[in-house]
């Protein structure tokens, strides 16, 4: 009987509440290997990791077995659990092929032993990056649009907001002061740590209204 892992990821609770918890994806596999007669060695999990990369702890146990030749199947739940990159997902293939391991992916119904099944999932794959491609020009073009318009784009500093002709910043008196607090314990030596505690102590919060950490200070500090 041929061998398979199982690997499941969730980065964000959002997730989820979108019907795509561990439990659920884990469930799923284990069907699918009843399905497909295979004998489920184990399920990798990579809880509140991002698809961005491949190191991801595991996702390089997952490509250790591969490399090691201990596993003939990989199923997931769904492609993007394993990685968004198109780079990525060509590289995992080329890695899954070289070691005659199948890659069956449930959402999409694929199982690359087929050739039928690279040939779809080779195109999907295409696709997806295409649309990423397409709204991250689309972005450019809009912030040039602007720029050209002589409109501000970007993040609005700590202490102003933007001008009603959208293209100055005027000063927030509240915020003013409290940044003017923060340069001032920065300067007395304090950490970014420290100020942010002192802050809490005298009841100041952050433009969102929340408590203040070392990594926002550092933000409003750098933006200044």
């Amino acid at each position: 009987m041929r061998s398979a892992i199982g690997y499941v990821r969730v980065s964000t609770d959002d997730q989820a509440a979108k019907g795509e918890s561990l439990t659920m994806q884990t469930e799923k596999i284990r069907a699918m290997a009843t399905v497909q007669d295979v004998e489920l060695r184990d399920v990798l999990t990579d809880a509140g990791e991002s698809a961005k990369s491949l190191h991801r702890p595991a996702m390089e146990h997952l490509l250790d077995l591969v490399d090691a030749g201990a596993i003939d199947v990989v199923i997931c739940y769904k492609l993007d659990r394993l990685t968004r990159s198109v780079r990525d997902l060509g590289d995992l293939l080329e890695r899954f092929e070289k070691q005659g391991v199948s890659l069956v992916s449930l959402s999409e119904s694929l199982d690359t032993s087929t050739a039928a099944g690279r040939l779809v999932l080779n195109v999907m794959a295409s696709v997806a990056q295409w649309e990423r491609e397409v709204i991250a020009e689309r972005t450019r073009e809009a912030l040039q649009s602007k720029r050209r318009r002589g409109e501000r784009v970007g993040t609005v500093p700590y202490g102003f907001q933007v001008d009603e002709d959208g293209r100055g910043l005027l000063e927030l008196p509240e915020e003013q002061k409290t940044l003017a607090t923060v340069h001032q314990l920065r300067e007395s030596g304090q950490s970014l740590r420290a100020v942010a505690d002192e802050l809490n102590r005298r009841g100041l919060t952050t433009r969102r209204g929340t408590s203040w950490r070392h990594q926002y200070v550092a933000n409003v500090l750098r933006a200044a």
